[in-house]
């Protein structure tokens, strides 16, 4: 019985008025009063085991309450009459009924009652005898004694058991000693019968040694035998062995686990949903339902016989082989190829099923289900997606724990090893899909299409917003301002970029994409990029001041219309540096591939492709490289696996380039080299350039006609060490074909008018089909070159020598004089041709080095593109990674001289000096990056005199603000720290700070909304807060903000704020239906499936949750190791975290146009608005008590 009880007025209140609804007894009763003679009548309820009574019938708060548990009621008698009175009051008060309580608890008075019928008080002692708990209370009482009874009985069971157990052990110590002494007399007697047969039995003191011999022999034994079996148990072979049998026995619940998940997904929706496609009005056709779930009855079926075989082994317990089941479901799992390649497509499938209502109420209908437990139908499908890789990891641990002598070793290895040649080649369809779906996507959100999206060779690069300048004619600026509202709103534009075209869209009020009319699609082949103003160029001068240095221009040349120049401005100079690393890249892989084709098709035998098939060190596996099926945009298999020195081969490979791989390199290479080894490789392949290229490829190179090979006696050549600065490469024909058209542009016919040599003319001037006559040999003396006056790109070109690689497209060959040379036609080599080019670009012949020597050099070209090379890739690395330098001061100062080296020749180009100093000049900026700047101002915008308060502020003001704080927190993010897993390491504050501050940042301001909300004392007010909080979520949500989307819905999901069921009850239905939809978007269920869609198709600017890559890193970084067992990189999983990495930084380099408010910041950031998470949960006690049970 319970001695005492803690008072709580309103939860007595709550039972008082449960009682008085729902009590078992209700009634008017009289209650003898303090003085004996007295009674007044009270209205008295029995709810479960208390007895209340009130004033009156009506009243609400109850003058008592009585606790009954444990008393006894009895009939009381009449109570005597002391005074006289009428007879008839005296006859009523005998006919009335009396009882009275009596209480357990000690000096608690009795109650004594009267009612006016005795069925009545008969009742109500029946009543209170129930409520009183009597009956169980004695049925406990009985039930305790009988326990205690049984508990005596056990431990004279147990004692008698332990004595006949002694009893035992005594009778087989006996047992065996009797054994042992029948043995001994028997050995005796054998011994003792041929020489004592008629003596006597043995003397009894020797059986008595012996007998105590024998049992030290048994003691001995026994103790050896225990120490080995110890030892053994607490070997690391044991400590092995039941490591192993763990892993085992979770890969089996995993297995059950994954089986019913199948299970859950064919009968609870695909065959329910074939059964509709055959109804008479099918919401679904059978040919959808097949793509949605292609190979998921196989695949269950598979699995289940697996988990069946595995059932059976444990119950061999502890002898578990596991191998023969691996090597019954290897051959099988090839099914898993076909559902991964199909799994995107079927996601879509089901999306667009969806649009239909009927299907997606008779989906929602299924997923209804208990046995989904709330997941849809998109979790089931991607749980197959994760099952091979959990394979992988399960053999690895299991191998781990397994002796190398064990026998299913070398079993669990091939199986091992299988499984993860089956996991490379799903990865390689899925990266090599993964693209071409990105391209649809884009090309869906086209309201006019695209159909060069359609192309499979093209890669994605980046997207963002840029404003394009108005223009007006002869290319020149419009004087229009910067700050001009019409020109940030009229001429906004969204940019993709890609590997072969450049897209400039507009944006219409419904969201939709619209391809400009003019200058929409821009072909790169076509294309100039000229990265900064010419100095002589007044309106450059001009547009450069006046757009802050923000501008750049992209010069097209389209070879059926006139040229024309589209200048853009980034929103700031690191996006602008940004823009022009990956647009100027793709252009020089272009003209690039495009030059060496040429070279190699016009000094050689064979064509570039054929050559690089020859070369088998592109595609062919050896010990230090392994190359996955994928092939790169320069169509050369992807490298798997390779050592560090194949990485940077790979790097200065003058034949291709690879903008992934470039990307890929500089993300990563500091997992598996240093900063000072890629700068040593490319100091080494500016200087001896032809180092970068394989033996057999030098051979096919110069495997050229009996006229050419006299330059290469002895393979030895005049020019093997640096001279000269390698040039940038031809402008293309604009043709079809790029690799036809860089073909004709160079061998076209000399103009038999002008005896000019047309070295970039179109397709549509030059005859394919002319016959050339033998050629002559160029002129002994130097040669002069001078563009057409009537091509005003050539102008251009030549002021404005700044412009990436390119050549003036009419450059005609001309002897000194003006003297016309006399044959129609010429056999000046494509080297000899790119060798006088350049000359003239150079504004004459560089000394040292006539041209006569150069009309022959077949090695000119190599060492062109060489200083290409090393100069593209220290752009790219200064551009995009100037961390590196900032971080690294030696590294900054071998640069700087290697690029001082390059300005000392004395033969360098303009175009190649100019590139060189754009790289110091961004290499020697000494001023801070905007990030730090503008949070350096956040942090002093805290100091503002007054600050807002939550009322005062708009929905409008908060969601900009936040949206401000959270992208300046989040691109300040360096991207070494993604590397590693540093933010899961003990030491994360030190290797991984900005991460940190990040996850600092967003716990404070959810923080913030739970606190703001429970500032409120009143339920309307906390109802209005939670309302505008939504409000701001939802803002967020438009401005892609899902960071800020999580960080107000995890503060109102958090226990202190959702348990407020009188506050949610206040908030309306709108508000909680669109929290759910913001819910949905940010719900980390499907590993953020939702947000990822979301994030897929808006354009930046935009802050995503920084979790879901964390994740994603995570995964990685677990699942695969850096290095194989070889030694060897796994630039696999370096390509798949460098791609997360550029999906990162693609968010980081666009800025939003956001006007800080000072006092808005400081309301955000104050943190002494704060409440920590334990006072929440004890103001929303207070706030809303907790309910009884």
């Amino acid at each position: 019985m319970q001695k005492s009880l803690r008072y709580n007025e309103g939860h007595a209140l709550y039972l008082a008025f449960l009682a008085r609804k729902e009590g078992t007894k209700r009634g008017f009763l009289s209650k003898r009063a303090a003085e004996a003679s007295r009674w007044h009548e009270k209205w008295f309820a029995l709810y479960q085991n208390v007895l209340f009574y009130f004033e009156g019938e009506q009243s609400g708060r109850p003058a008592g309450m009585y606790l009954l548990e444990g008393c006894s009621c009895e009939r009381a008698p009449a109570p005597p009459r002391t005074g006289a009175g009428p007879a008839g009051a005296r006859d009523a008060l005998d006919k009335q009924y009396y009882f009275t309580v009596l209480f357990g608890h000690e000096g608690q008075k009795p109650l004594e009652l009267r009612c006016e019928e005795e069925q009545a008080g008969k009742e109500w002692m029946e009543a209170i005898h129930q409520a009183s708990y009597a009956d169980i209370l004695i049925e406990r009482e009985v039930l305790m004694q009988k326990y205690i009874h049984l508990v005596q009985i056990v431990e004279t069971e147990k004692i008698a058991a332990n004595q006949l157990r002694h009893q035992l052990e005594d009778q087989d110590t006996e047992i065996e000693r009797l054994k042992s002494e029948i043995v001994a007399l028997n050995k005796t007697k054998e011994r003792m019968r041929p020489y004592h047969s008629h003596q006597e039995d043995e003397d009894p003191d020797i059986k008595k040694i012996k007998k105590v011999q024998s049992f030290m022999r048994g003691w001995l034994c026994r103790r050896k035998w225990k120490s080995i079996v110890q030892d053994y148990i607490c070997s690391p072979h044991a400590e092995s062995m039941r490591k192993r049998n763990q892993i085992v026995f979770a890969m089996v619940e995993a297995e059950s686990e994954y089986v019913h998940q199948l299970y859950i997904l064919v009968n609870g929706f695909l065959r329910p949903l074939r059964m509709a496609a055959s109804s008479k009005k099918p919401p679904i056709r059978h040919d959808d339902v097949s793509s949605i779930f292609l190979n998921s009855e196989t695949i269950m079926f598979l699995h289940e016989i697996f988990h069946q075989g595995l059932k059976a082994r444990l119950a061999n317990w502890p002898t578990l082989i596991l191998a023969d089941l691996f090597d019954i479901l290897l051959p099988m799992l090839n099914i898993y190829q076909e559902f991964v390649r199909n799994h995107q497509y079927s996601l879509q499938v089901l999306a667009n099923c969806k649009q239909n209502r009927d299907f997606d109420k008779l989906l929602k209908q299924y997923e209804a289900n208990p046995a989904c437990e709330g997941r849809m139908l998109e979790t089931f499908l991607t749980y197959p997606m994760f099952q091979i890789p959990r394979y992988i990891i399960t053999l690895h641990e299991l191998l781990a724990h397994t002796p190398h002598e064990h026998v299913e070793r070398k079993s669990l290895e091939f199986a091992k090893s299988k499984l993860e040649e089956l996991s490379r080649v799903m990865h390689d369809e899925v990266s090599d899909t993964e693209n071409i779906r990105k391209n649809l996507a884009i090309e869906r959100m086209i309201v006019e299409g695209c159909d060069i999206l359609l192309d499979t060779s093209q890669t994605f690069i980046r997207q963002g917003s840029l404003i394009q300048v108005p223009s007006v004619e002869r290319g020149k600026l419009s004087k229009v301002r910067l700050g001009s509202l019409s020109l940030k709103k009229e001429g906004e534009r969204q940019c993709f970029l890609f590997t072969k075209h450049f897209l400039i869209c507009t944006r219409s009020s419904g969201g939709k994409l619209h391809l400009l009319k003019t200058g929409g699609v821009l072909s790169l082949v076509e294309c100039t990029l000229i990265e900064e103003p010419d100095a002589g160029d007044d309106d450059s001068k001009g547009s450069g001041h006046m757009f802050g240095h923000l501008d750049f221009k992209i010069v097209v040349e389209p070879p059926d219309a006139s040229s024309f120049t589209v200048v853009l401005l980034a929103p700031s100079r690191q996006e602008k540096a940004a823009w022009m690393s990956d647009i100027s890249q793709c252009v020089d892989n272009i003209r690039c591939n495009g030059l060496m084709t040429i070279v190699f098709e016009e000094n050689s035998k064979v064509t570039v492709p054929h050559m690089i098939k020859s070369d088998a060190r592109l595609h062919k596996d050896d010990t230090d490289i392994c190359f996955s099926k994928t092939l790169n945009s320069c169509k050369v298999p992807q490298i798997r696996y390779a050592s560090v020195e194949r990485l940077l081969e790979r790097l200065t490979d003058l034949r291709f380039l690879s903008i992934d791989f470039l990307n890929t390199f500089l993300h990563t290479y500091r997992i598996f080299t240093t900063a000072t080894v890629v700068l040593a490789k490319l100091t080494d392949i500016y200087k001896r350039p032809f180092t970068s290229i394989p033996v057999r490829s030098l051979e096919l190179f110069f495997a050229t006609s009996q006229n050419n090979r006299e330059h290469l006696v002895d393979g030895k050549s005049p020019r093997l060490c640096r001279k000269f600065s390698s040039p940038p490469p031809l402008a293309m024909s604009r043709t079809s074909s790029p690799v036809r058209a860089r073909k004709l542009s160079l061998t076209s016919s000399l103009n038999a008018r002008i005896g000019a040599l047309d070295l970039t003319t179109s397709s549509s001037s030059s005859s394919p089909t002319a016959t050339h006559s033998p050629a002559a040999s160029p002129p002994p003396h130097p040669a002069v070159l001078d563009s057409a006056a009537a091509d005003r790109v050539a102008d251009s070109a030549e002021l404005s020598p700044c412009r990436s690689p390119s050549t003036p497209r009419h450059l005609r060959y001309r002897q000194p004089g003006g003297q016309v040379a006399d044959s129609p036609h010429c056999s000046v080599s494509p080297a000899s041709a790119f060798a006088i080019a350049t000359a003239a670009a150079g504004h004459g012949s560089p000394p040292g080095f006539n041209n006569t020597e150069r009309t022959c050099d077949k090695e000119f070209i190599i060492r062109r593109t060489a200083t290409n090379r090393v100069l593209n890739v220290l752009r790219h690395w200064v551009s995009k990674h100037a961390q590196d330098f900032e971080l690294n001061n030696e590294l900054k100062m071998n640069v700087l001289n290697l690029l001082e080296e390059v300005l000392r020749d004395p033969d360098l180009l303009p175009q190649e000096r100019k590139a060189t100093a754009n790289i110091l000049r961004a290499l020697s900026q000494d001023d801070q990056d905007d990030i730090h700047l503008k949070l350096e101002d956040i942090i002093q915008m805290t100091d503002c005199p007054k600050a807002e308060c939550f009322e005062t502020l708009s929905a409008m003001e908060l969601a900009e603000q936040i949206t401000l704080l959270d992208h300046i927190v989040f691109r300040s993010i360096p991207y070494e720290e993604f590397l590693g897993q540093g933010w899961m390491k003990l030491d994360k504050n030190e290797r991984t700070p900005y991460i940190m501050k990040t996850s600092q940042h967003f716990n404070e301001m959810s923080n913030l909304v739970a606190s703001q909300i429970m500032n409120y004392a009143d339920v309307s007010s906390r109802a209005n807060a939670i309302e505008k909080w939504v409000a701001v979520a939802d803002i967020c949500r438009c401005l892609h903000n899902y960071n800020g989307v999580l960080e107000i819905t995890s503060a109102l999901n958090r226990s202190a704020i959702y348990r407020l069921k009188k506050t949610w009850a206040k908030v309306s239905k709108q508000t909680k239906a669109l929290m759910e939809k913001l819910q949905k978007t940010v719900s980390s269920e499907g590993r953020f499936k939702n947000l990822r869609e979301t994030l897929k198709n808006c354009n930046p600017p935009a802050v995503p949750y920084l979790g879901m890559y964390l994740t994603d890193l995570a995964f990685i970084e677990e699942g695969t190791p850096n290095f194989t067992e070889e030694g060897l990189v796994n630039f696999s999983k370096m390509r798949m975290i460098s791609h997360i990495i550029r999906e990162i930084r693609q968010f980081q380099q666009t800025a939003y146009r956001i006007d800080q408010q000072p006092k808005v910041i400081q309301y955000l950031l104050d943190k002494a608005l704060i409440i920590d998470e334990d006072t929440l949960y004890e103001l929303s006690l207070k706030i809303e008590p907790r309910l009884p049970a």
